[in-house]
């Protein structure tokens, strides 16, 4: 097979198919990426990968090019994991990448193949492209497309890859061969008992917007009512803990503090909106609206917080950030609510000194201005207020009695909520939090 896009999805997908036996061949139109990955360094953060990738190069089941003939040439099943970013100036998806793997690609195949499509799309996507490949494709050459949609989590992307929760298809052919093939592709899952989905491809492309909406509402139903628990006086983790019990809701996903980033949950859910109103249902996702708002509002609340601790203004005042990945185990800034945090803090005149455990080269492209420390302890040296703002477990098991020698005031804002609250306080911090009265 073959893996179209050498970003996070594709080089993950790759990796793991080839540590899953089948003989893989990446592709991607940029250079340095491919020679990073035939010489088995990944590109980015990701537990295992780097370990996978060693294996499935040394086995000689892996392989990279930028060469579409070669790919052509390859296999007869190709699987496209490009990506499909925010449009300037609008909420929609950009597709570009998408279509030119079609118009690329399709042309040189020959014979009978199919391309999985791996890529989250506004629905209607699969369709087009199937269109596209039919404009495309030579006498004699049939080229159809499915769609596998992904659902990986940073920090979990190769467990997620060999054992997924579920396999979804989408196919849109009377005597489709997509559904045989990917039984086979994902034989060894299947076996393990992973539910095997198959639909039409709208119903697949849906899928995978829609579990990212839902995801992003629970967080934000659970911020938005950590606000109301400020203002009262109540404690969103204690009310977080005794709905979750309640195994229609879960406890899953109900952590309150600086919400939700990165290159998936805030894109998808703004177009996922955008193309809603393509197809006329203007009115159906209007809610989704006030999640992304009500997202956007905890990052404003904590540096609101923060210039209250230094006595309503933070020129000159010194403030440490932990934390510049969206999500701890990643080293992914895209949307990070830490660093947009951060960066607040430092337009508003405080002297910010940021540090993350992986993701601090990636800061620095995105926020050059911002100080950035080599580590937890040079971070922290004179702070006036800290803000834990990334969940990292270095983070959450700082020693609050040695990291108070280091600071200049014992004052700390937990973004997430996960630090053990008693503990700081005894060690003479005075701790504040988003939904709880402490």
């Amino acid at each position: 097979m073959t893996v179209i896009g050498t970003g996070y999805l594709g080089a993950t997908h790759a990796a793991c198919m080839a540590e899953l036996g089948h003989e893989v061949l990446g592709v991607d139109v940029d250079s340095a990426k491919i020679d990073s990955l035939k010489a088995g360094t990944v590109p980015f953060y990701e537990p295992g990968l780097p370990e996978v990738l060693s294996r499935s190069l040394d086995s000689g089941r892996l392989d990279f090019t930028t060469d579409y003939q070669r790919v052509a040439d390859f296999a007869n099943v190709h699987f496209l994991g490009v990506g499909t970013p925010q449009k300037r100036g609008s909420y929609a998806a950009d597709l570009t990448y998408v279509r030119a793997v079609i118009a690329d690609l399709v042309p040189l195949l020959e014979g009978d193949h199919i391309i999985f499509g791996k890529s989250t799309v506004p629905v209607g996507t699969a369709d087009e492209m199937q269109e596209l490949a039919d404009s495309l494709a030579g006498p004699g050459t049939n080229v159809e497309i499915a769609w596998n949609p992904e659902f990986l989590r940073e920090g979990y992307a190769v467990q997620d890859t060999i054992s997924p929760d579920r396999i979804v298809l989408g196919i849109g052919r009377e005597g489709s061969r997509a559904e045989e093939v990917a039984r086979e592709v994902f034989a060894k899952s299947i076996e393990e008992g992973t539910p095997f989905l198959v639909m039409d491809r709208v119903t697949s492309e849906l899928v995978k917007v829609s579990a990212n909406a839902f995801l992003a509402t629970k967080i934000s139903f659970i911020n938005a009512v950590s606000e109301i628990c400020e203002i009262a006086g109540g404690d969103v983790t204690k009310l977080a803990d005794a709905i979750g019990h309640d195994d229609r809701i879960g406890r899953k996903f109900l952590g309150a503090g600086l919400g939700f980033g990165g290159g998936c949950l805030p894109k998808d859910i703004r177009a996922f909106m955008a193309r809603a109103g393509e197809l006329g249902a203007d009115q159906a996702l209007t809610f989704l609206r006030e999640v992304d708002a009500i997202n956007m509002r905890r990052r404003d609340r904590v540096v609101q917080l923060t210039r209250e601790l230094c006595d309503g203004n933070l020129l000159g005042h010194r403030v440490t950030v932990l934390g510049a990945a969206f999500k701890p185990n990643s080293d992914d800034v895209r949307d990070s609510p830490a660093l947009s945090v951060a960066g607040s803090l430092s337009l508003a005149g405080a002297d910010v000194s940021v540090y993350d455990p992986q993701a601090m080269d990636n800061a620095r492209k995105v926020f050059p201005t911002l100080g950035y420390a080599d580590s937890v302890e040079e971070a922290l040296e004179g702070a006036d207020v800290v803000v834990l703002a990334t969940e990292w477990a270095q983070f959450r098991e700082l020693d609050p009695v040695a990291v108070g020698e280091l600071v200049d005031r014992r004052v700390i804002i937990d973004g997430r909520n996960v630090l053990p609250v008693e503990k700081w306080q005894d060690a003479g911090w005075e701790i504040r939090a988003l939904g709880r009265t402490l």
